[in-house]
């Protein structure tokens, strides 16, 4: 198979500078860690509400990560012309609340259609590579496909609180099918570990995996570096090394 791209998503080492307000852990430091130790890329979201990530972060991030920078936003006027001018070289539209704990759902590309295609336009014709996480659902990948997208990132909540039921992973299944068939680029994330990322690693069409909150977990424990190997090897174990 074709190599996986494993991006690294660092808001919850901000989250836990965020705790002191202070200035450690430094979610830059994070990045450039995560990279040593075999990252593709890395993943942040500026929320509007700046609960981890914060603006200085991002601009930080946009001018020192070596690999790629993947910025997950909503698709808000403000949030836009940040991107624009940052230039990163993927943004992923993503849904937010406010009351939220994390990203509970993928975007719902059934509403606000003239908003996401102007937003995904703008960002095209800039030269920044667009995805749109949503839920595993063929409708929702045909409707991304139809808005502009140049990818689908598919939400693995559903089945990371239920691995072993058949019918999430067959829906991601699916969904990735469907995806590639529209010549979409099919990217995966949320509540991905090194435990349940195999059957998930192992869809073909998939071709990068957006992982953030075990990492900062496990890296309590063995360090960050250590961590994304560890992710490394499990996605390796079903696909094979690059």
């Amino acid at each position: 198979m074709p190599h996986q791209r494993l991006y690294i998503n660092i808001d919850h080492v901000a989250t836990l500078r965020q705790a002191r307000r202070g200035h450690e852990p430094d979610p830059v430091s994070a990045a450039h860690l995560c990279e040593e130790a075999g990252a593709d890329g890395i993943t942040a979201h500026l929320r509007e509400d700046r609960r981890h990530i914060q603006d200085d972060d991002i601009e930080r991030l946009a001018t020192t990560v070596r690999t790629v920078l993947n910025l997950e936003m909503a698709c808000t006027d403000e949030m836009l012309d940040i991107a624009l001018r940052l230039r990163p070289h993927q943004v992923t539209l993503v849904p937010e609340r406010r009351e939220e704990i994390t990203t509970e759902g993928g975007l719902d590309v059934t509403r606000d259609t003239r908003r996401l295609a102007e937003g995904l336009r703008r960002l095209s014709e800039a030269e920044i590579r667009t995805s749109l996480f949503i839920d595993p659902d063929p409708a929702a990948v045909e409707r991304s496909a139809d808005l502009g997208a140049v990818a689908v990132e598919l939400h693995t909540g559903q089945y990371a609180h239920a691995p072993r039921d058949p019918v999430t992973l067959a829906a991601l299944r699916q969904s990735a099918s469907r995806g590639a068939a529209l010549r979409l680029a099919v990217h995966a994330g949320h509540g991905l570990t090194a435990v349940n990322v195999g059957p998930v690693a192992a869809i073909p069409e998939i071709e990068e995996l957006n992982i953030g909150h075990s990492v900062v977990s496990r890296a309590v424990f063995v360090g960050i570096a250590e961590a994304v190997r560890e992710l490394r090897r499990a996605m390796d174990a079903v696909r094979g090394p690059s």
